[in-house]
């Protein structure tokens, strides 16, 4: 398990206090949707890993969520060019780490290659009342398994998740009809781990919050809504941080105390030892 930390945090949701409201979501920039930051090198190495070692367990793709997935490559492709380290040539793609991506494979393995962002194809069939999760590229699952949600609803998706009820899941769910090509919407969480590991996948209503005196490391996770134009399937994206909460800027780590001061119960408790 390698541990891959941040060193500073670029999105911290308890500085903003929209972003902790349910569901908390701020437009976008379209240019603003893909983030590459100081750790790209380290997590695109062990996405690599995760996808050649255990590609059932982190890749899935429902039968006719194809033309999203393509789709959902291209606009990536179209994203990264001209974006300073990516190169496009014969076939392939070079990241910036040097690495080069052939572009033939399937399209979710492929651009989940290509950009930290895990990425969730969601879509909703005429006549249903719900977005269904139809497809996805997830490396680094917080506390969740992909097997067990794929083709669910986002209400039954949710389910072992504390406060979303079926008022929360109805002003998603508007947010999900609602959100445009043009406008993409980002929301950020904020969740405490006792260990590093970006692979955490965990089955439903598994204990997976660390104990008293056991948080270590703040995971905060970037997410995206956005549509793609023509399959207008609804991409969900997830850019993962993992920083050391002493590790954070004054600013953060003061907000950070006293809103939730268990964060650094462990470093205090370590300090008086």
């Amino acid at each position: 398990m390698p541990e891959i930390l941040h060193r500073s945090l670029p999105v911290a949701p308890w500085m903003a206090e929209h972003l902790l409201r349910l569901p908390g979501t701020t437009p976008i920039a379209p240019a603003d949707w893909l983030q590459r930051d100081e750790v790209y090198a380290e997590q695109m190495a062990y996405r690599d890993a995760l996808i050649a070692a255990r590609e059932p367990e982190v890749h899935a793709l429902l039968p006719g969520a194809e033309p999203a997935a393509e789709e959902l490559l291209a606009l990536v492709l179209a994203q990264l060019e001209g974006v300073p380290g990516h190169v496009r040539s014969l076939g392939a793609m070079r990241r910036p780490d040097g690495v080069a991506v052939p572009l033939d494979g399937p399209p979710l393995l492929t651009a989940g290659r290509l950009v930290q962002e895990d990425l969730c194809l969601l879509e909703k069939a005429e006549g249903e009342a719900e977005h269904r999760l139809t497809g996805a590229i997830l490396c680094f699952p917080s506390n969740w398994t992909l097997a067990q949600k794929l083709g669910k609803p986002l209400l039954r998706i949710h389910a072992p998740v504390e406060h979303y009820d079926e008022t929360v899941a109805r002003r998603v769910q508007r947010l999900f009809d609602a959100v445009r090509p043009e406008t993409p919407l980002m929301r950020a969480n904020l969740i405490s781990y006792a260990h590093a590991e970006l692979h955490s996948p965990r089955v439903e209503f598994d204990r997976h919050r660390p104990g008293e005196g056991e948080i270590r490391f703040a995971r905060v996770e970037r997410q995206v809504l956005l549509r793609l134009p023509v399959t207008r399937a609804v991409v969900f994206s997830i850019h993962t941080y993992l920083i050391r909460p002493e590790a954070l800027g004054e600013a953060q780590r003061d907000a950070l105390l006293a809103l939730r001061p268990e964060f650094f119960a462990t470093s205090r408790g370590q300090a008086a030892e």
